[in-house]
């Protein structure tokens, strides 16, 4: 028992990792995708640590949860659905309770304010700045979990976040219209045997509609990155279905709460809409998850390998990479991508970004675009190729960093002097081959 677990084992984090898809069918292959990317999303789920990320937002959440909800009735009520919306938000956290109702009160002594000037100045100033560091919030913890380093900038911050506060008050009325709509409908075609069972499927069926499209719109609009429709929309659905499921538990399980609410009273409503909140943000930060191993998992093809990859083959892909550059660019042809390279060459993937990265800061390629639509990045030489040689390749690789330490060459001169030695022999056998000449 204990070897075949083992064996699952090392097939889940070594073996399958290096099946490409020419070695299997197309069936086995996908079936292997599919097992890759539930396994990175639990792995990263746990490394990344998102149940404390879920804790940060929660908090974030608490404290911006009254101004941004007086926004959205304040757009709401320029429309003249303030109803509407609140029939909504009341459904829609976590269900009715005590919670909601004290939320709708104080987000209509917030508005009721604006009446009396109160909101002019450091108030609207104090009100704006709790939506902007709320999403800023959610956005970081989405560029982390997609593993970008740029945040937005301000100018971007400001014209995305509230166009998206605009739309959203909209989209909610017009998903309790339409649900109302159906409701309606429903009524009058109760005498049609065949269409009322369809219509009530419909109408139970938007809840999840509504959800589906909800997450997917954050997984794309949220990091600041490209993210495809195909794995943004799988994860909205799973994760969205996911949510309503807990919606539903929640809400149950509130009838049970009964002895919970005798001991603490009213102040029960608080932890239990923390809790709601905590799990709501867990459940939308793996579905974050689950969409960057979708369209990443093959950046994690020979990870294992990649990490602890030799000096000696290190050395040899910077070499094959910088040559078929260097040969691309004397035969006036295309400029290789990232995923060329991979692709034609069978190099993993994330191995080709660390070499393409490395040749960058020694200078010896640079990035350009060959396709403003896509904006796909290509990769050409940075120095005349009838000069870039083995030699010069490999001494840049050995001496970029920062050799400034407190260890006396002087006094160890024998052990300098036998490295240098031997880097010399190295560079003049090879310091005639040109790269392109390979």
């Amino acid at each position: 028992m204990n070897k075949k677990i083992n064996f699952i084992w090392e097939f889940l984090t070594y073996d399958i990792w290096r099946i490409t898809e020419s070695e299997v069918t197309k069936t086995k292959f996908s079936l292997y995708t599919i097992i890759k990317t539930i396994y990175l999303c639990v792995n990263r789920f746990s490394k990344d640590r998102i149940v404390n990320k879920a804790s940060a937002l929660t908090y974030s959440t608490l404290l911006s949860i009254v101004p941004i909800l007086a926004i959205l009735f304040a757009i709401a009520r320029g429309f003249g659905f303030s109803n509407l919306m609140e029939h909504q938000v009341r459904h829609g956290l976590g269900g009715a309770s005590d919670t909601t109702e004290v939320l709708l009160q104080f987000v209509n002594s917030y508005l009721s304010q604006t009446k009396s000037g109160v909101f002019i100045g450091v108030g609207l100033v104090l009100l704006l700045w709790t939506v902007v560091n709320l999403t800023s919030n959610i956005e970081r913890t989405f560029n982390r979990i997609w593993q970008i380093k740029k945040p937005r900038s301000m100018y971007r911050k400001i014209t995305d976040y509230f166009s998206m506060f605009l739309l959203l008050p909209i989209l909610i009325v017009v998903s309790g219209g339409l649900s109302i709509f159906m409701s309606t409908a429903l009524k009058g075609m109760d005498n049609f045997v065949v269409l009322a069972p369809i219509l009530k499927f419909l109408v139970r069926l938007i809840p999840f509609v509504l959800t589906w499209f909800m997450f997917t719109a954050l997984y794309i609009f949220m990091p600041n990155t490209k993210v495809k429709l195909k794995h943004a929309l799988i994860s909205g659905i799973l994760i969205g279905t996911a949510y309503q499921a807990f919606q539903f538990l929640y809400i149950g399980s509130q009838l049970w709460v009964s002895r919970y609410n005798a001991i603490y009273g009213s102040f029960a409503a608080i932890p239990m809409f923390l809790l709601w909140l905590q799990i709501s943000w867990t459940i939308c930060l793996f579905g974050a998850e689950l969409t960057y191993a979708g369209q990443n998992i093959q950046y994690f093809s020979f990870d294992k390998d990649t990490r602890n990859i030799s000096r000696r083959y290190h050395d040899f892909i910077a070499i094959l990479i910088m040559s078929l550059v260097t040969k691309r660019f004397a035969n006036n042809k295309p400029p290789y991508t990232a995923e060329e390279l991979s692709a034609e060459h069978h190099i993993p993937i994330r191995l080709t970004n660390q070499i393409l990265y490395q040749l960058q800061e020694i200078n010896l390629i640079h990035e350009i675009v060959t396709d403003h639509k896509s904006e796909d990045i290509a990769y050409q030489t940075s120095i005349d190729i009838n000069q870039l040689n083995v030699a010069l390749l490999l001494d840049k690789l050995d001496t970029f960093g920062s050799e400034d330490f407190k260890v006396d060459k002087e006094e160890f001169v024998g052990q300098w002097k036998a490295l240098m030695e031997s880097r010399e022999q190295l560079y003049k056998s090879a310091s005639q081959v040109l790269l392109k000449d390979l």
